[in-house]
């Protein structure tokens, strides 16, 4: 594989709002859990809001192996990294927002209000580029023609 521009990596974390957050639980069994991005930062730290007493924290606490999967149409992107839950209201207060609010009864001050930190340390990406049309093209083509779409692949570390 070849080496990914993290530029693009950022940029595909950064336009999808709902990820899969994969960790493996403390009997080595892997769980997935829908997650909503708060922010990515310029080294591809995600931070996202988590009820402290949930499955999704409970998953959490037993391992700090984790990663992301992002899918948007024609590109798809695996984020390998570590995970650890955050009580930090002021990290809080900055990231609240109308979404957040409406899982969290009792507003940002909410004591089940709590943040994970994800610290990435590689990503993996596969894509056909371009737009919606562009990767239905590409698909079709293979359908008609059985030639290979012309997508791309490549690894970095973060």
């Amino acid at each position: 594989m070849s080496e990914m521009d993290t530029s693009a990596v950022l940029e595909t974390m950064r336009k999808n709002g709902t990820v899969m957050l994969t960790t493996v639980s403390e009997d080595g069994h892997l769980h997935a859990h829908p997650m909503t991005v708060q922010q990515v930062e310029d080294d591809a730290t995600t931070w996202f809001f988590i009820g402290l007493q949930g499955e999704q924290a409970s998953s959490v606490r037993g391992t700090s192996e984790a990663n992301l999967a992002f899918a948007h149409t024609g590109e798809w992107l695996s984020v390998a990294g570590r995970v650890h839950l955050v009580q930090d209201r002021s990290k809080v207060s900055e990231l609240w927002n109308d979404a957040a609010a409406s899982w969290f009864d009792g507003g940002e001050d909410d004591p089940n209000v709590g943040l994970l930190h994800f610290d990435a340390v590689s990503a993996q990406g596969w894509g056909v580029g371009g737009n919606k049309l562009g990767a239905l093209v590409e698909l079709v083509n293979y359908k008609v023609t059985g030639s290979k779409p012309s997508g791309t692949s490549g690894t970095t570390h973060l």
